[in-house]
């Protein structure tokens, strides 16, 4: 892929793609593109944290606040769950209606004889795979 890049001050800024079939690439430079410059402020009690989205396990709504769920601890988080998983990178998957996890992060999963699919993050956390989310997660991990 050619990559070009003009600076004019006096243009508005526009990113434009050209390519023969959309893919993960383009999916996450659309993402870059449309605003996500990396930032992601957590609060807990009186502190706010910048979170760094690699060290994130997932994000998940646990009562009706959205977390996100790190090493060993959870922050709140201001934005609604469905506009994260629009801005947050290529790394995380939708496994639930309420999560959305860092496949990085994932140690395994465990599956039942009810079919379910259980998946355990390397820091202890532990959620389930929806029936919807299934092939999808499937796909992205390569399974």
């Amino acid at each position: 892929m050619k990559c070009e890049i003009i600076i004019d001050g006096s243009c508005e800024e526009r990113v434009v793609i050209y390519a023969q079939k959309r893919g993960p690439l383009t999916d996450e430079i659309q993402r870059l593109a449309e605003g996500y410059c990396g930032e992601l402020f957590g609060y807990r009690d009186k502190e706010i944290a910048k979170l760094d989205p690699s060290e994130i396990y997932c994000v998940a709504v646990i009562g009706s606040r959205v977390y996100a769920v790190c090493a060993n601890e959870k922050w709140q988080l201001k934005q609604r769950l469905y506009l994260l998983s629009e801005v947050l990178p290529g790394y995380f998957v939708k496994i639930n209606q309420s999560c959305i996890a860092n496949v990085n992060k994932i140690d395994r999963f465990d599956g039942s004889i009810s079919g379910t699919l259980k998946v355990r993050f390397k820091n202890g956390y532990v959620d389930y795979v929806s029936r919807r989310q299934l092939k999808a997660v499937k796909e992205r991990m390569g399974l």
